[in-house]
């Protein structure tokens, strides 16, 4: 028997909850996005809730300790059968982002989900 099926959508390690927690208690409810990369960077940007508007095609992947995680619709449609991860790394964040703590910065890990077969229970 096997386990349960990962789903496409978004999910979070230990550190980045840990840093999630800090950034809200500290300053208010925060968000990601998941931009296509090139001129906006490929790392997932945080800011703080109203301070980035959504297109309104883009995509809401999920919510990550009651933050809302989208995504851009066109990275959504190449990224749409991964499940990502949020996670922390080293360094300091690209553009606007929120740092994730000191001289670090969000980033996502990707896997591909497996797809059940059609009418597979």
């Amino acid at each position: 028997m096997t386990g349960p099926l990962e789903l496409p959508g978004v999910d979070a390690t230990a550190s980045a909850l840990e840093a999630i927690t800090d950034l809200v208690s500290g300053g208010g409810p925060v968000m990601f996005f998941q931009s296509g990369g090139c001129c906006d960077g490929s790392l997932p940007m945080c800011f703080r809730q109203g301070e980035f508007v959504i297109g309104d095609h883009d995509v809401l992947l999920g919510v990550v300790d009651g933050c809302p995680f989208y995504i851009d619709h066109r990275q959504y449609e190449v990224w749409k059968g991964t499940r990502l991860t949020l996670d922390v790394g080293e360094g300091e964040p690209e553009g606007f982002s929120l740092p994730a703590g000191r001289d670090r910065h969000f980033i996502v890990r990707s896997r591909v989900c497996e797809v059940p077969p059609r009418g597979a229970v």
